[in-house]
């Protein structure tokens, strides 16, 4: 195989499916990308056999191959080459990178090792790629990393009255975002972690989007990405949200912000910021037996007939927070020890559900 290219389009292709390439793998070839060079197309694939990002463009194709090359090193490589041409040689189990000075050499992974991928088409629905890309945003915060308890690292998509539900929790939060027109997707539990990569590797103004029996795919004119679908079932969310809340508070988002941002340094995950919530605005608490505190008042809107004292884990409250669109964030509240809401009072879609931390 030998092709050429312009370096900023190579390592675009590079970076992006290296994606989907595990940093460590029990199988090296994961740790590899599939480089398939033909009819002056370079197609780039990237798999840890969960997630794979298929990505290709064109490129002067002085010799046809396919070759499986170390990915890190290969898109990294090619990012530190001086700009202009880059040419890549692969003679047996040698790779060679040529730019304008200075040369590396690689050594191939096993190809007949590289995983038979199902790469073929999927019926899907064509969808507002910045729409969808932004609603995942706004829901995988809520989404777990523990590997222990798989279910609550997906995103769980659904049809709605609306379009699609996008909901996710990791059992201390939840986040719900309803994008309309997008039912047709189809339904599944798609790990979050690959969801996280779908702007930055196909993103695209229009996103194809669809769901196989085990996989979901989602393609764009920069590629495709498709994502193993998790076995389970996710629990029983809707029991969570109350038909009334009796107190509400709506403050400025960056106001609120900034006082996390400030109480981020006194507190820690397990040191809970207290709201003080009233007729007369907000104080935030926070207390540090070995550190010290940080207080503060925030003005806002409260409804309610009694004074309320409820407590967060920071970090969680943040991350709703952040996630909330506009200027203002919404507080719904039925007392200090029962799941709260989040929104920007709006009803824009998008609302964040967090459990409230006991003091």
């Amino acid at each position: 195989m030998k092709i050429r290219g312009e370096r900023d389009d190579l390592a675009d292709l590079f970076s992006r499916a290296n994606r989907a390439v595990a940093a460590r793998s029990a199988l090296p070839v994961l740790q590899g990308l599939l480089c398939d060079a033909s009819a002056g197309n370079l197609t780039v694939t990237g798999t840890d056999l969960e997630v794979t990002v298929a990505t290709s463009g064109p490129v002067e194709v002085m010799e046809d191959g396919r070759a499986v090359i170390p990915g890190r090193l290969l898109a990294e490589a090619v990012r530190k080459m001086p700009p202009g041409v880059v040419t890549i040689t692969v003679n047996g189990g040698e790779v060679e990178i040529l730019g304008k000075g200075p040369r590396f050499t690689l050594r191939t992974l096993t190809l007949d090792d590289f995983p038979n991928l199902d790469m073929s088409a999927v019926d899907g629905v064509e969808v507002d790629g910045e729409e969808l890309i932004n609603g995942l945003a706004q829901v995988v915060v809520a989404a777990s990393s523990d590997s222990a308890r798989p279910i609550l690292t997906g995103v769980l998509f659904e049809p709605s009255e609306e379009g699609l539900r996008l909901v996710t929790t990791d059992s201390y939060r939840l986040g719900v975002r309803e994008l309309p027109g997008m039912g047709s997707i189809g339904s599944g539990l798609v790990p979050a972690r690959g969801l996280r990569e779908l702007g930055r590797t196909i993103g695209a103004e229009k996103i194809r989007a669809g769901m196989a029996t085990r996989e979901a795919v989602f393609t764009s004119e920069r590629g495709s990405l498709r994502l193993r679908l998790i076995e389970g079932s996710f629990p029983k969310y809707r029991t969570l949200f109350s038909d009334s809340y009796p107190s509400q508070v709506t403050m400025k988002k960056e106001d609120v912000l900034e006082a996390l941002g400030r109480v981020s340094l006194v507190a820690e995950d397990h040191i809970p910021v207290r709201l003080k919530i009233g007729n007369g605005g907000v104080e935030v608490n926070v207390t540090r037996q070995d550190v010290g505190g940080e207080v503060e008042h925030l003005d806002a809107e409260f409804v309610g007939v009694d004074e309320i004292t409820i407590a967060f884990n920071p970090r969680y409250l943040g991350d709703g927070v952040a996630a909330i669109n506009g200027d203002n964030i919404r507080i719904q509240i039925i007392d200090p020890l029962k799941a709260t809401v989040l929104d920007n009072g709006e009803s824009d879609g998008f609302v964040y559900l967090l459990m409230p931390v006991r003091i």
